[in-house]
């Protein structure tokens, strides 16, 4: 039995469709004061899966995955595995000042009090995140599927991670893809210049393909852009798993030259063209 929050509910139906399994309807609204209503239209099964990004407007669809998850738990259900394809919150994953509220611990915690019995997410921004739930955690991991897209749209391209912290999805591709990869580094000259390049490779006439795991302001992947071609490449296609794409990210990176911009579901988007929905699916068997 598989439940799709608001966030969710395409992604949702793809994931029954490959399991053949039964997708119960739910009724979410909201009252004229703003607060959430929310109603399961069918038996309750003992297992359940729910599926349920938690991107913008985060707190709304956390507020409704709790409701979802304790109504279940009160209905009946013993096993709840939560899938949350993209993990709001996940990168106030510690302290940097004094004061501030660990913000991804307190999603876990809450989370585990709804009544989650296990949690499957996609591509954490931080691996330490699984750390903060006592239940069972499986980080699913959308580069191949990913590579296997780009397989089918270019010849030979070069896999460049726009930093040094995006290199292991740039490594994951490539050695799917049989084909090389970098990543750009900053190097300061002086006090006030810093020049940024391509570590190793030479790009010259080559196909590249800017890889993250998140693209937000875009402003990462504009300058990585813009450095490709200034490095001769022959063309720049930006990739990413969640595309969180705020304001008019999407603009000023096609503005820069780039042949595309691919990304998976696991948010709604204008390019949201990549299905994590096979990868859940087998996941969840």
């Amino acid at each position: 039995m598989i439940i799709g929050g608001s966030a969710c509910q395409k992604l949702a139906a793809k994931v029954a469709n490959e399991l053949d399994d039964y997708l119960c309807p739910v009724e979410s609204r909201k009252f004229p004061d703003g607060e959430r209503y929310l109603r399961i239209k069918g038996e309750i099964e003992k297992e359940v899966v729910v599926i349920q990004s938690t991107g913008y407007p985060q707190d709304e669809n956390l507020m409704e995955l709790f409701f979802i998850l304790k109504n279940l738990k009160s209905l009946g259900a013993e096993e709840i595995k939560v899938v949350v394809p993209y993990f709001g919150y996940g990168r106030q994953e510690k302290r940097f000042k004094s004061g501030e509220a660990i913000s991804a611990g307190i999603v876990a915690e809450l989370l585990e009090s709804a009544g989650a019995s296990e949690l499957f997410c996609v591509n954490l921004h931080e691996n330490s995140m699984a750390d903060f739930f006592n239940i069972p955690v499986q980080e699913l991991s959308a580069m191949p599927l990913i590579a296997k897209h780009l397989q089918n749209i270019l010849d030979d391209p070069v896999i460049i991670a726009p930093d040094k912290g995006a290199l292991g999805h740039a490594q994951e591709i490539s050695s799917i893809l049989n084909c090389p990869c970098d990543h750009l580094e900053k190097t300061r000259i002086s006090p006030e210049v810093v020049e940024t390049r391509v570590k190793n490779l030479d790009v010259e006439g080559r196909q590249t393909v800017i890889i993250d795991d998140i693209i937000s302001t875009g402003g990462t992947i504009v300058n990585a852009s813009h450095l490709l071609q200034e490095n001769g490449a022959e063309s720049v296609t930006v990739s990413c798993v969640h595309p969180v794409l705020v304001e008019d990210a999407i603009m000023k990176i096609f503005a820069t030259g780039v042949e595309d911009v691919l990304a998976t579901d696991t948010l709604i988007s204008e390019v949201s063209d990549i299905s994590v929905a096979p990868l859940i699916a087998q996941a969840l068997r």
